[in-house]
């Protein structure tokens, strides 16, 4: 929701206070004293300016979306007496924008330059010429530039799409816009331009993936180039396929032989295979080139909807942060914006997703019991325990019933049925699902991130297997990283720990965790890696952008 400081007049709607038109000097009870000057207008179009914002304030019904959004423009024009921000009158009567409104129309109409569309703002109640001599649409119109000016504003802030519209898996809350603010210090006579840019991203990946829509259409580079299938290329070989593979991979080097697989183009093919999650040993094969030929082209609204999910992220990342990108398959540990560390994760799969959102890592668990879900109950451990009562003990697990570790053999099975009104965890050990260390950053969806038993999915390319938790490739290396800033915590001090018994270590400092879903990724040096949509997350926002 936008803050506005005329918010505070919300505690007078609660004590069933009205506001007459003549009203000039109202005091609200509040925690505090607070008072809002509601000016007289003093002109004809501020009369106008104020019967139209009557009208809709007081003809709105109480506690909707159309009362507050109309109580808030009728006290924001209230004291400043109801004169126009963007509106200016003639003496004969005739309509224009002043020329604060005529550089904020600029800026809408070059909206694409942000990946917006300017027809989302300049829309057809801001007709100038239709509203002259109607004091209802002289109203309608300054509100509602007020309005798409505050809704462009958000846009770059937040983006254009709610995340939740296209799943419920994405759960990032809008930032705050302090509306009144932004009115207010256009109406001061501050630079639009300069305003506005203020709620723009600032992350690295955003502003170059703004620099890369503006370069697109002139980018003949965009097009597509295959490599053609044939025998692996290996070092020392002479193909002329070579040569297509230099400029696929954008090589500038200069060689003596184009059609030569030299040691250049080596360390340029392990650079891709590793990009892509592939086995990074420098040879050309048919999986390395199916990943350079099968990768769709990046297209305009991949950058729009990857510029659009930045937009959802936090305003500040932290210094230092943890970021999962759930398509690359890959966490990294940043500081003062640049990587220190990175592994390979295996993500939630397609049933059963990871969900996107930020939170704090509060809590290394060493030795952790794996407290398991109550849909793998139902759907796996219920009926195996039912068929062979002794499946919990041989899982290492413990039966649980009203908080108490019962043993499974004194249950009467045949009394239980389907209902299966038992918890159940798995002991600390080597084999646990969890491995010897899970990060947790305690969240409603129950995720974190976690060691595992199961190293062998690390090694392919397709990483989606869990049932929402994030595997780490390398545990004890992540919590050496991620414990750099502990003085009294370190990978050697917690590994000191692995035994039969759950530990708990809280870290001094809680360290940002955000999972993202970023389909396109922009290195340092500007080039664009592009992974594959594993939850078609990319697929729906793109179709929700263009509606």
């Amino acid at each position: 929701m936008y803050k506005l400081s005329v918010c505070l007049l919300a505690g007078a709607v609660c004590l069933g206070l009205t506001f007459p038109a003549t009203a000039q000097d109202i005091k609200v009870a509040s925690t505090s004293l607070t008072r809002i000057v509601i000016a007289p207008p003093q002109t004809a179009l501020a009369r106008t300016i104020k019967s139209g914002l009557s009208a809709a304030y007081y003809g709105a019904k109480s506690n909707t979306a159309a009362y507050d959004e109309a109580q808030k423009l009728y006290f924001f024009y209230g004291e400043r007496h109801f004169e126009p921000l963007w509106l200016t009158q003639s003496a004969d009567g005739v309509l224009s924008f002043s020329p604060t409104a005529e550089t904020i129309i600029k800026v809408f109409a070059d909206a694409g330059d942000e990946g917006l569309r300017p027809k989302d703002y300049l829309t057809p109640d801001l007709d100038v010429v239709a509203a002259t001599g109607d004091p209802a649409k002289m109203a309608a119109l300054e509100t509602a530039f007020s309005a798409a000016l505050v809704r462009y504003a958000d846009n770059l802030l937040n983006g254009r799409i709610r995340p939740g519209s296209i799943s419920s898996d994405l759960d990032m809350a809008p930032k705050p816009l302090d509306a009144t603010k932004l009115l207010l210090d256009i109406a001061k006579g501050q630079n639009p331009k300069t305003v506005l840019a203020k709620f723009e991203p600032r992350h690295r990946e955003f502003l170059q993936l703004k620099a890369a829509l503006a370069d697109f259409d002139a980018d003949a580079d965009n097009q597509k180039i295959d490599i053609p299938s044939g025998p692996s290329l290996r070092l020392g070989m002479s193909d002329t396929r070579v040569a297509l593979l230099r400029q696929r991979l954008e090589m500038t080097e200069t060689a003596e032989d184009p059609s030569v697989y030299d040691k250049v183009v080596v360390s340029a093919v392990k650079d891709f295979q590793a990009s892509k999650g592939l086995t990074s040993d420098g040879i050309a094969g048919p999986a390395t080139v199916a990943a350079l030929n099968g990768g769709p082209t990046v297209t305009r609204d991949d950058i729009i909807a990857n510029m659009e999910r930045w937009r959802w992220m936090p305003t500040d990342l932290g210094n230092f942060n943890v970021l999962v990108n759930v398509p690359e398959y890959r966490l990294s540990i940043n500081q003062s914006g640049k990587s220190i560390y990175s592994t390979r994760v295996v993500v939630g799969s397609k049933a059963h997703p990871t969900p996107i959102f930020s939170n704090n890592i509060k809590h290394v668990v060493v030795n952790p019991y794996w407290n398991v879900p109550a849909s793998i109950i139902k759907n796996e451990i219920a009926g195996k325990t039912l068929a062979n009562p002794n499946y919990i003990a041989s899982q290492n697990m413990d039966l649980i019933y009203k908080g108490n570790v019962i043993n499974a053999s004194q249950v009467n099975w045949s009394e239980v049925g389907n209902s299966f009104p038992f918890r159940v965890r798995q002991r600390p050990g080597a084999g646990n699902a969890l491995g010897r260390i899970k990060f947790l950053f305690p969240n409603k969806h129950d995720v974190y991130l976690h060691d595992t038993p199961s190293k062998s999915l690390f090694s392919r390319s397709y990483r989606a297997y869990s049932h929402g938790c994030v595997r780490v490739q390398n545990p004890m290396d992540f919590a050496d990283a991620l414990m750099r800033n502990e003085p009294n915590i370190s990978g050697a001090s917690l590994a000191s720990m692995f035994g039969s018994s759950e530990r708990w270590v809280n870290p001094e400092h809680t360290i940002p965790v955000h999972i993202a879903y970023f389909t396109l990724r922009v290195q340092p040096d500007g080039t664009v890696t592009s992974y594959a949509d594993v939850y078609g997350h990319n697929a729906k926002l793109i179709a929700a952008l263009n509606k």
